[in-house]
């Protein structure tokens, strides 16, 4: 009978630094498309979990519960898309377009978008649902002032992140104050510390930019022909922002994302039913395969033609080849040693924290899942915070800056996939406009090693 041992640090370190060098290599200096790549990192892992004395049978059960840990993701992945296509067919992003176009001034669009996203985001707790409804509205705005797209992208990340980080209803901002075993709510005090100054800036660099667009606008005559194409095609109107209303509400009321999403598509196909004209077998079907567009305006029907539970294959696929790779990393113990022979070489609490925040962001590029992501942090640090003296919404709230932030821009999570699935293009090209994401975690370091926001237990004099 053969035993699994421990890895050392060194095997460790060249485990883990393999898997990140074939997808970062692979990538960007090759184009190698990333499924192939995660498939040879799962090999390459796999062959070193096999030194280690796993066989075959535990190497596939490790990339099973792996797989099992995402699901809810998952789940979450196959409802946006159903919940897009049945927007559009509604006609919810027509009427959200129709209107929006009044309102657009390139000088200010992109802070607005922000606040927009904020908000959005911070009432029903899901970046995922934001991104997927007033973020693909807020693209065609974008792309009809002649903004590029990867900074309207960036700017509708910002923004749905951080409501996803700050929300109390967020499943991520539940999740990192459960795994600290911190109250939600001290949880969310701590982040104000950073969030807030970082969002401030994040603001100012968006209105910033957005300036350099200020003198770009629609001509009018090209407003019209907008207008009229969405109007002919569906009936715009308030009643149109039902679901939307629906969804907001009950997020609101903290009904979980999937019963939530699900009463908003019910809403939606009864609109596009009773309100919009459409057959019922032809919206049925639209859920699965997507809703088509027919104004007869290209970029109209390039924005709406999309949805669906097809659209999520992709995303779907990498999520799972993903999640099977950080199963397996996590099972045969790479990423715990490696961690393992950090921490004992730390002696300053900003050092600890700074480790924190930096292994959600490496462990989020290793396991492809920010929720493994943050319930592995937790488990790691629980006790060196514990042995420094440091509160423990300190350490949920590192946890946050490393994992919640940086899965948006890594594209071969399923934060990141589903962006490239909802947006229409890689994590690669709207990074480096995604502020708020970058601004938060190095403001949080930079902030630990002045001395600042760094909370310490009370100890009793008694």
């Amino acid at each position: 009978m053969i035993t699994q041992r421990e890895p050392g640090f060194p095997q460790s370190l060249v485990c883990f630094g393999g898997v990140i060098a074939i997808v970062i290599v692979g990538l960007l200096r090759f184009g190698i498309d990333l499924h192939s790549l995660l498939i040879i990192a799962v090999i390459w892992t796999a062959g070193h979990a096999f030194s280690l004395g796993l066989r075959f049978a535990a190497i596939k059960m490790a990339m099973s519960g792996g797989i099992e840990k995402g699901l809810g993701a998952i789940y979450i992945f196959i409802l946006i898309g159903v919940l897009v296509a049945a927007l559009s067919a509604a006609g919810t992003v027509p009427s959200l377009i129709y209107y929006g176009v009044d309102l657009l001034d390139s000088s200010i669009f992109l802070p607005a978008g922000l606040i927009l996203c904020s908000v959005m985001s911070l009432a029903t707790g899901t970046a995922w649902g934001t991104i997927g409804t007033i973020g693909v509205v807020l693209m065609g705005l974008g792309e009809a002032l002649g903004i590029p797209l990867p900074l309207v992208a960036g700017m509708v990340v910002s923004g749905a992140s951080f409501g996803d980080q700050m929300s109390p209803v967020s499943d991520t901002t539940n999740l990192a104050a459960m795994s600290a075993e911190t109250d939600l709510y001290a949880h969310i005090r701590s982040m104000l510390y950073t969030t807030v100054p970082s969002y401030v800036l994040a603001l100012v660099a968006f209105t910033a930019v957005g300036l350099n667009y200020a003198d770009q606008s629609l001509d009018v005559q090209n407003l019209v022909v907008l207008k009229d194409a969405l109007a002919g095609e569906f009936v715009i109107g308030v009643s149109a922002l039902l679901p939307l209303a629906v969804l907001l509400v009950l997020s609101v009321r903290r009904v979980a994302a999937e019963p939530s999403m699900l009463a908003s598509v019910g809403v939606a196909v009864i609109l596009a039913v009773a309100v919009q004209g459409r057959g019922v077998v032809d919206v049925v079907n639209s859920l699965n395969t997507g809703y088509v567009s027919n104004t007869g305006l290209e970029q109209i029907d390039t924005l709406l033609t999309r949805g669906g539970v097809q659209s999520m294959m992709w995303t779907l696929s990498l999520a799972l080849i993903a999640l099977a790779l950080g199963g397996l990393l996590d099972r045969a113990g790479f990423v715990h040693v490696l961690l393992r022979g950090l921490l004992a070489r730390i002696t300053r609490s900003a050092t600890l924290m700074t480790t924190t925040i930096a292994s959600g962001i490496v462990a989020n590029m290793s396991m492809g899942e920010g929720y493994l992501s943050i319930i592995f942090g937790g488990q790691i640090f629980k006790k060196s915070y514990e042995a420094d003296g440091l509160e423990r919404h300190l350490l949920s709230r590192c946890l946050e800056e490393g994992a919640t932030l940086s899965t948006s821009l890594i594209p071969w999570t399923t934060s990141g996939a589903f962006c490239m699935g909802a947006l229409g293009m890689s994590a690669l090209d709207y990074a480096p406009w995604a502020f708020f994401n970058y601004i938060t975690p190095l403001m949080s370091i930079i902030l630990a090693y002045m001395g600042f926001g760094i909370f310490r237990k009370v100890v009793s004099e008694h």
